[in-house]
Formats: structure tokens, sequence, C-alpha cells
């Protein structure tokens, strides 16, 4: 067999073992990727539509925006946490 062939077949019996186990790349516990493991969300609670920060503006003032739109409809901290990914985009996501 030729060297690149081999090497073709390496790669996908490697791609082939990590479908069929998950945690060779850490996806094995969702839990262990959460910010905020154990929030409870609340029966009926829906998050705010805000602008979403890309990294252009101050973050502050996206700070700031964020505290006060959703404190007025939570007030507690890992909920306040947990959504604040949810105001994020772009590379500021990353």
């Amino acid at each position: 067999m030729c060297e690149g062939v081999k090497n073709k077949l390496e790669v996908l019996e490697e791609r082939l073992r990590a479908i069929e186990d998950e945690r060779i790349y850490g996806f094995g516990d969702a839990i262990g990727l959460c910010l905020v493991p154990d929030v409870v969300i609340p029966p009926k609670f829906k998050v705010l539509d805000f602008e979403k920060y890309r990294g252009t503006i101050c973050p502050k003032s996206h700070l700031t925006m964020y505290c006060r739109k959703i404190a007025t409809h939570a007030y507690d901290e890992k909920l306040l946490v947990h959504f604040f990914l949810d105001s994020l985009a772009g590379m500021a996501l990353n």
C-alpha cells in the first residue's frame, strides 16, 4: 500500500473512532461545557433581544446595557451569566 493511501486510511480511522467515542474531543460531558452548570431557568422565562456585542463598541457600555435590560427580569446572578453569551456575536463570542 502506498504511503499516501496509508496516511488517508489512518486519518479516516481516527475520525471514525472520534465519532464512535465523542470523549476524544472532550464533548462527552455536556455539563462540563456549560458556563454555569447549575443554573435553573424559571418556567416561561424569555430572554430579551439584545443588540449583539461584536467587539467594535465600548465593552463597558455593552455590559451596562445588558445588566439594565435583563436585571428587571432576572434576580439570579447565575441566570444573568448564563444568558450573557446570547448578547455576544462574532469574535466577541469566540
